[in-house]
């Protein structure tokens, strides 16, 4: 049986899965509100935006936690905010960039 003499990254990126995830479903998220996917992409969102909040708190990255309420409380489903259309347009692909950068850079040590 051979020996794996492969070193072990130090770092785990528990963020990353779901960072993509919802960044995929933000910027998909002109055409799924066409095709009345809206209650989804609400739901899908702010349930990314508190499990990356999570694990920021895990790896100890505070400042990030604010940023992800706040994303959560925006795509919030249950009291939808009726922002102009305009402004949903513009803020949709900002958050997918805001969940790959958490998403690169929230990394906790690997135990």
């Amino acid at each position: 049986m051979p020996s794996d003499d492969t070193p072990k990254p130090l770092f785990q990126r528990n963020a990353l899965a779901p960072g993509i995830l919802a960044a995929s479903v933000l910027f998909l998220a002109a055409v799924l509100f066409t095709l009345g996917w809206d209650q989804f992409v609400l739901f899908a969102v702010s349930i990314l935006a508190l499990i990356v909040a999570w694990f920021a708190g895990q790896a100890k990255q505070w400042w990030w936690i604010p940023v992800f309420f706040a994303i959560a409380a925006v795509w919030n489903p249950v009291f939808p905010l009726a922002l102009d259309p305009t402004l949903w347009t513009a803020l949709q692909p900002a958050a997918g960039v805001i969940f790959l950068a958490a998403g690169a850079l929230i990394k906790s040590p690997r135990a």
